[in-house]
């Protein structure tokens, strides 16, 4: 009977450190091939099982030790994130494993009036202490079954949405149950019934900021989702407003042709009028097939600003193979990488303002390159030049989190007055 309970024990145990290793999984990218995967689950199932005493201190340090190498070794992901990771996954697997711990031993010892000696030395004793073992792992077993079927649509919808800033609010939420599960477990007496609730409030409070996460995450996502209708709105109704006129100007253009035919001795007018017919046309010229309805959006407004601002604007485009590419991504790399590139431009000369884009599938792998001219001197570096570093720097860094969300990387360089960008992202 022993034995049997023992391999109970056995299923319980790896059955929900499987169930705690996927749902790190599915927040976090595991790193490495196959085998490694291998190892960090069964890593992780030694982590799982950590066992939590009261006045503890050096279970607890070791347990969150132990917690945040294992992160740090065995997943991707940027460093916010896995210290959310810990805040938010610490707390509930302390809380949770001591609980079942010390409910368990109050239980059995409370039931048998039985000293540790005497339990090893009775079979009877010892079966009930494995029952109990066994029924403590089966708790555990659906507590973080519970949690899975709760989490996963959360888990699934915090993605690149938070930057920096909402990550540092959601986490200083998350340090209220980290410090309070952390402080209950080591500074309360033993005896005290409060212990209890404070570990359940714990994990509550954990989760309920993954919620949280997970809501400011949808809310941003419906904000754009609106901003995106807006803009494509705006565009399409411009865009019909200018063929209009343009189909009226080619209407008309006999009759130009006719007035250009009949200044042809005064070669100064001639070129007038064709520099006026050059500008009526230009704008409309502006309009950039990208094969991505949203990034021809992008463009146009990019382009027309660069025209503003007399930067001559080159863009040679091709996405169709970038549909796998959100919307929101797509806006933060060219949005941010173009509006560097505008204002660099703009500590030029006129003459030598000048913005090149391009984008096309290699093989397997989509290349995005953008250069433009920059003041000689000027070094490759992704820190902000602005006096207010808390409101600026994040065009670059920000490039490069949306391209590595896809297994991408992102390069700069800057030499002999032109400053490059290069985005390489496999194509799924």
């Amino acid at each position: 009977m022993i034995r049997f309970m023992e391999m109970l024990s056995f299923l319980f145990a790896w059955g929900y450190s499987f169930l705690f290793f996927w749902i790190i999984k599915t927040f976090l990218p595991l790193r490495g091939k196959w085998f490694i995967k291998v190892l960090a689950f069964l890593v992780c199932g030694y982590l799982a099982d950590c066992i939590i005493y009261s006045n503890d201190l050096e279970s607890l340090l070791g347990a969150m030790a132990f917690f945040l190498a294992y992160i740090l070794v065995f997943y991707g992901g940027t460093l916010m994130e896995k210290v959310s990771v810990l805040l938010v996954f610490y707390p509930a697997l302390i809380a949770i494993n001591y609980l079942m711990t010390d409910i368990g031993g109050r239980l059995f010892f409370s039931v048998t009036r039985a000293t540790y000696k005497e339990t090893l030395q009775s079979p009877q004793l010892m079966l009930i202490s494995t029952v109990i073992h066994t029924i403590s792992l089966f708790l555990r077993l659906l507590f973080w079954t519970g949690a899975w079927l709760i989490l996963r649509k959360f888990l699934s919808k915090i993605t690149s949405r938070l930057n920096i800033r909402m990550w540092l609010i959601v986490d200083m939420l998350m340090l209220a149950s980290f410090v309070a599960i952390f402080t209950i477990i080591y500074f309360m007496p033993e005896d005290t019934a409060i212990v209890y609730p404070i570990c359940l409030a714990s994990i509550f409070s954990s989760f309920g900021c993954m919620y949280l996460a997970s809501y400011i995450c949808e809310s941003i996502q419906t904000a754009y989702h609106a901003q995106e209708l807006e803009m494509q709105q705006g565009y399409y109704k411009d865009r019909i407003r200018d063929e209009e006129r343009v189909r009226s100007i080619y209407h008309d253009m006999k009759n130009h042709l006719l007035l250009l035919q009949a200044q042809a001795g005064n070669g100064q007018e001639v070129q007038d009028s064709i520099q006026g017919l050059k500008e009526q046309i230009q704008e409309y010229e502006n309009y950039h097939s990208t094969g991505n309805e949203f990034l021809d959006i992008i463009i146009r407004d990019k382009a027309k600003t660069a025209q503003e601002k007399k930067i001559d604007f080159n863009a040679v485009i091709s996405l169709e193979s970038g549909s796998f590419l959100e919307p929101l991504d797509i806006s933060t790399i060219f949005g941010n990488a173009l509006d560097n590139a505008i204002e660099a431009s703009e500590k030029l000369p006129e003459d030598k303002r000048l913005i090149t884009v391009k984008a096309e599938r290699v093989r397997d792998m989509l290349l995005i390159t953008i250069e433009n001219n920059v003041l000689p001197g000027t070094a490759a570096k992704p820190e902000t030049t602005k006096t207010d570093r808390f409101l600026h720097g994040f065009g670059l860094p920000n490039i490069k989190y949306a391209a590595g969300k896809y297994g991408g990387q992102c390069s700069i360089k800057s030499e002999d007055g032109k400053f490059t960008l290069k985005i390489i992202v496999p194509v799924p």
